[in-house]
């Protein structure tokens, strides 16, 4: 892999996370969404940067000792890099040191890509919550790591 820096998410880093959301998914989080998490002390959001390149970004927050694993996202051309698995461990590693017991996420049934990634990491499927998705709609694996 080349170079891939793994940090906090920071105010500059917003338009371009928006940008790769806008992308990525059919309901994107905006550019006031991101800048939300970075007053919130329970909220833990990590940006990849790829050779200089802000390539994505994920996040947890943690609460009771369970981080809930969302918005998981990389840039379309920089995908199979190795940067989602990266920034998965990254949050666990985090987690980790806060003391979190357990983890969680939701993801599509039919991200086959993501769901790989969350069991190199892990996670196990724990059940499903039939119609989670819009646009279209579709049901999300519940997954944890305990």
């Amino acid at each position: 892999m080349d170079k891939l820096i793994i940090r906090r998410i920071e105010e500059g880093d917003i338009a371009t996370l928006a940008a790769i959301e806008a992308e990525s998914f059919s309901t994107p989080w905006s550019e006031q969404s991101f800048r939300e998490l970075l007053s919130i002390d329970y909220a833990h959001y990590l940006v990849a940067v790829y050779d200089g390149e802000i390539a994505g970004s994920a996040g947890m927050r943690v609460i009771c000792n369970e981080g809930n694993i969302d918005n998981v996202v990389v840039k379309n051309t920089l995908r199979g890099k190795g940067i989602a698995n990266s920034l998965i461990a990254e949050l666990i590693r985090l987690g980790d040191a806060m003391g979190v017991e357990a983890y969680t996420l939701e993801v599509r049934v039919s991200n086959s890509a993501a769901i790989h990634v969350y069991e190199k990491n892990g996670f196990v499927n724990e059940g499903i919550r039939p119609r989670f998705y819009e646009k279209p709609v579709e049901d999300a694996m519940i997954m944890w790591r305990r």
